[in-house]
C-alpha cells in the first residue's frame, strides 16, 4: 500500500494546526503538575507532542531526500511512524468523544 508524501505532510500540518489552536502540551503538563489537572492531561500532552515530533522528523527526512542527502527507506519509515502516531491519536480522540457522549446521555 503506497502512501503519498502529501498525505503524511497534510496529516502533520493538521496536527500542528490543532495543537496551535488548542491547549499547548506544556500548558497541559503545567496544569497537571499544579494539581489542578490529572495524569491524563499530562499523558495527553506528551502524546500530542510525540505526534508533532514524529511529524517533524518525517519532514526533515523528506527534505534530506529531496536535497539528495537522505535515504528512501528512512523517509518511508519516518512517514509510517508518523501515520501510526496520527492513527493512534485519532483513535484516542474518538474514544474520548464517545465516552463524553455516553456520560452526557446518563440520567442524573
Amino acid at each position: 500500500m503506497a502512501i503519498p508524501i502529501n498525505a503524511a505532510t497534510s496529516a502533520y500540518a493538521n496536527a500542528a494546526k490543532l495543537l496551535n489552536q488548542g491547549a499547548k502540551p506544556q500548558a497541559l503538563n503545567q496544569l497537571a503538575e499544579a494539581g489542578q489537572g490529572s495524569d491524563f492531561a499530562k499523558l495527553l500532552g506528551q502524546a500530542v507532542q510525540g505526534v508533532v515530533d514524529s511529524g517533524k522528523v518525517a519532514d526533515t527526512k523528506a527534505m534530506d531526500m529531496v536535497n539528495g542527502r537522505g535515504d528512501m527507506i528512512d523517509v518511508v519509515t519516518a512517514i509510517s511512524q508518523t501515520e501510526l502516531a496520527m492513527d493512534t491519536m485519532v483513535a484516542v480522540r474518538d474514544r474520548v468523544i464517545s465516552a463524553y457522549e455516553e456520560i452526557m446521555r446518563m440520567p442524573i
